[in-house]
């Protein structure tokens, strides 16, 4: 596990066999390689003298010279950003566990995850546990959520969900409901709504395309009316759709569904 660092850490006990956790995951990123391989050189042949044609002869092997140093730190930039990719997924799947360590010990809970099938569980103790994150570069944001009862749900975010993605997957009737709403609520409600199928996908295990695409319309209302608190609490809404609870927090950006 990388050196990481957990700050803003927040617990929340949702009822009396659910817990949630939140936090700012921060570390070290590697060291950018500007280095180019093979090392540029200038041929030997390059012919400097006075004369017109040889310094035509020195203007085209030079441009060709950079040309191909411009390529290579292309590639090498590329190859860095993926580096920086790839260490962001790791320091996420890091942060969450080492989150939902602090979350057990918190609860005094000697356990260990069970990570052999979905939904997570607990080895010993069978809380099942769900993950998320979200954010890039030196700092992300991670949640995890456990319950002893069923199969939980959490989703943290920090991007708003594009109009015409939202168009794309989500039900008719969410649309309809969602092009009702104030101009400058749309945004947040429509996150807020991912969140929510993404929560539900974790707990059912639902493809992407199959969860987006159920309805939860008759819940946008209250979630609209959550989402507009920018408060700390946390506001219990009864899912019509199903006998589920959705808690939103506007301050930690997370939707848990229980």
């Amino acid at each position: 596990m990388q050196n990481l660092t957990l700050s803003r850490i927040q617990y929340t006990q949702l009822d009396a066999a659910t817990w949630c956790a939140t936090a700012d995951v921060s570390s070290a990123l590697p060291a950018a390689n500007h280095s180019l391989s093979p090392p540029f050189t200038i041929p030997s042949s390059l012919n400097i003298d006075g004369s017109t044609d040889n310094r035509t002869q020195m203007n085209h092997q030079a441009e060709a010279c950079f040309a191909d140093l411009s390529w290579q730190y292309v590639v090498k930039r590329h190859t860095s950003a993926q580096k920086k990719a790839q260490h962001k997924r790791q320091q996420q799947r890091d942060g969450v566990r080492l989150l939902l360590q602090q979350l057990l010990a918190t609860l005094d809970i000697d356990d260990t995850l069970n990570e052999s099938q979905f939904p997570y569980q607990l080895s010993e103790h069978r809380y099942y546990v769900c993950f998320s994150h979200s954010g890039g570069g030196r700092h992300s944001k991670v949640a995890v959520a456990i319950s002893y009862r069923r199969a939980v749900g959490i989703d943290i975010e920090t991007h708003d969900v594009e109009w015409h993605v939202a168009q794309r997957f989500y039900h008719s009737e969410e649309i309809a409901v969602l092009t009702r709403l104030p101009k400058k609520d749309r945004p947040l409600a429509a996150k807020v709504l991912w969140q929510v199928k993404e929560s539900f996908i974790k707990i059912h295990q639902y493809t992407l395309a199959q969860g987006l695409g159920i309805n939860y319309a008759p819940i946008i209302s209250d979630l609209n009316i959550a989402s507009s608190k920018a408060t700390a609490s946390l506001p219990l809404l009864s899912s019509k759709a199903s006998d589920y609870q959705v808690v939103f927090s506007a301050q930690q950006q997370v939707i848990i569904v229980f």
